[in-house]
């Protein structure tokens, strides 16, 4: 009796070892540690992403265009009652929580910019960004100047010898363009 209560025993033994569910057994260890794993990601992902269906998430950041506001993505088509650059800029920064400087913090060269008739090609811009589109109105001859603490923005002339350093760029990739046909 002792010896078939043994035999039992051992065999049961065995099949203990065999068996898959035995915490010893390295499939059941790798499923646990797979497990807890999964569980740290999950809680970490919880800590910096909304849930918004049940495969989906959603990351609890602003997007760039909401840090960066003049990193806005945008189309624009002026409407016909805007006829110089001045009203265009202003019309592009309606929204944007950004605004012109005032008229005493701009330069005479800026001003006469603003008068300028609105070009043909300039009635529609876009997609690009408000920065881009800014800088597209103003042209190559001036850069925008950003003041981010107040938002305001305006322009600056270049220096007289950027600006023809761009003319030589931009006429010998014409003249490279010219040779190529």
């Amino acid at each position: 009796m002792m010896r078939a209560w043994l035999y039992k025993t051992s065999e049961a033994n065995f099949i203990m070892k065999k068996s898959i569910l035995n915490p010893a057994h390295p499939v059941t260890a790798i499923a646990i540690c797979v497990a807890g794993i999964c569980t740290l990601a999950s809680v970490n992902l919880q800590a910096k992403d909304l849930q918004v269906g049940r495969y989906s998430t959603l990351a609890a950041s602003p997007t760039e265009a909401q840090a960066e506001l003049l990193a806005t993505t945008m189309t624009v088509r002026f409407p016909d009652r805007i006829r110089v650059v001045g009203e265009a800029v202003r019309y592009l920064l309606q929204r944007s929580g950004y605004r012109l400087a005032n008229d005493e913090s701009t330069g005479p060269d800026t001003t006469a910019l603003f008068m300028l008739p609105l070009p043909a090609v300039h009635r529609t811009l876009g997609p690009m960004t408000l920065r881009e589109a800014l800088e597209t109105l103003a042209g190559p001859a001036f850069h925008l100047v950003e003041d981010p603490v107040h938002r305001l923005v305006t322009f600056e002339r270049c220096d007289a010898g950027k600006i023809a350093v761009q003319n030589m760029q931009v006429s010998t990739e014409v003249e490279v363009a010219q040779d190529d046909d």
